[in-house]
């Protein structure tokens, strides 16, 4: 069984999240894909985000038509920032058969050695990165830490191509809180509702 992990505030979900996935899914024959809404992403602090429950919300509303990405509520029941190599060890506990593969950004990839326990998150995981368009390893590679390196030339690093969506939670959230509207295809038209009843950006 092959187990792909996306983490990330999903705030909110947008078609540029759910896109890629779809594609990495396609692309390495994953059996179900869980996306992981945190309640505080330890890379972003300091920012306000809306409720969590929302967010998990807004995450299960756009998958209901995706029958192998599901939602996972894990990384919003404590009381600190969720650290990636402790969910993957909570789902290799849950599923001791299953290949795990961690779904992440080309920046995120890039950035991971600065991740608590990175070394470990390497090896309990394939990494898939989700790479836009022109994106190159070359000249980035000498840069990287070794361990990276070593799981690239062992291939567990898989690059996964999309062409770029142009749209940002950012913008999203800009053109709620100022009334302009949204246009088609950015959004799962459920979480376009839910964010209109709930007025989540004013």
């Amino acid at each position: 069984m092959k187990v792909g992990l996306f983490g990330g505030s999903f705030d909110p979900i947008h078609q540029g999240h759910i896109e890629p996935v779809l594609e990495a899914q396609r692309r390495l024959g994953l059996d179900r894909v869980v996306f992981l809404p945190t309640a505080t992403p330890p890379h972003k602090p300091g920012r306000s985000f809306a409720p969590a429950l929302a967010r998990f919300a807004m995450v299960e509303l756009a998958l209901l038509d995706h029958a192998d990405l599901l939602v996972s509520a894990h990384e919003l029941t404590q009381d600190r920032p969720a650290y990636t190599v402790e969910t993957l060890a909570l789902f290799h506990a849950a599923e001791p058969d299953s290949e795990l593969h961690l779904l992440i950004g080309a920046d995120s990839f890039l950035e991971i050695s600065t991740w608590v326990r990175w070394r470990e998150i390497v090896d309990a995981a394939r990494l898939v990165v989700l790479t836009r368009p022109g994106f190159r390893l070359d000249g980035l590679e000498p840069g990287l830490a070794p361990e990276l390196a070593v799981a690239i030339d062992a291939g567990r690093v898989h690059f996964i191509e999309n062409a770029p969506i142009a749209v940002s939670s950012t913008e999203v959230r800009r053109r709620f809180a100022a009334g302009e509207p949204i246009p088609d295809g950015w959004l799962p038209p459920r979480v376009v509702r839910y964010l209109r009843k709930y007025r989540l950006y004013p």
